[in-house]
């Protein structure tokens, strides 16, 4: 389990890409490194990876072809930083809001607006995911957990302060960006069993 509250960047040293499968590493500073363990979960970009050797700082995570496909680790160079979480622990805060690390999908970022004091992402999905998309409502977006701002047909934005910009990706992301998508399961939840309420209604 993941609280959505990124506790930094990681770069990534090397990937070794073989048929349908890529071993990711990365070079993890503490605290992020702090007693991690081969079979420890860390979220990167939101997307739950687990561990599978460890050389001093230098952390390596196996990602099968279904990941790769469905998320933007695909698309990940050596060189790139990726956001870290570390999995949560009984007894942490929860300052964001329960999330599992399973991407749902990707949305590309389609509008940057810089003001003063925050920016402003917007976003598109599928029309078929944006149900689940309410304003004032939870998302995670490459492993952050955001409040949805303004929605507009299949398009939403999020309202990012300076130490959401400085602490992860999104200080960095542009227009055309392709960001990991976990829509928050209690919303899912929700408007999946009100439609079928009322689709047996209609019956």
């Amino acid at each position: 389990m993941f609280t959505g509250i990124v506790k930094g960047k990681a770069t990534v040293v090397a990937i070794d890409k073989k048929e349908q499968f890529q071993t990711h590493t990365l070079e993890l500073a503490p605290p992020l490194n702090e007693n991690i363990e081969i079979g420890a979960s860390v979220a990167h970009n939101g997307c739950c990876l687990t561990v599978t050797e460890i050389n001093g700082a230098l952390v390596s995570f196996d990602l099968m072809q279904a990941t790769l496909a469905l998320t933007n680790l695909g698309s990940v160079k050596v060189g790139d930083q990726v956001n870290i979480e570390r999995a949560a622990k009984y007894g942490d805060e929860i300052g964001g809001h329960t999330m599992s690390g399973h991407i749902t999908t990707t949305a590309n970022i389609v509008e940057v607006i810089v003001t003063p004091n925050n920016k402003t992402l917007w976003f598109e999905l599928p029309t078929d995911l944006m149900k689940y998309v309410l304003p004032k409502g939870f998302i995670g977006l490459d492993g952050c957990s955001l409040t949805i701002g303004e929605v507009d047909g299949n398009r939403f934005n999020v309202h990012l302060i300076p130490e959401t910009l400085d602490r992860t990706l999104f200080g960095e992301r542009l227009v055309g960006d392709a960001v990991n998508v976990e829509l928050d399961p209690q919303t899912q939840a929700i408007v999946d069993t009100v439609e079928r309420v009322m689709e047996n209604r209609a019956h």
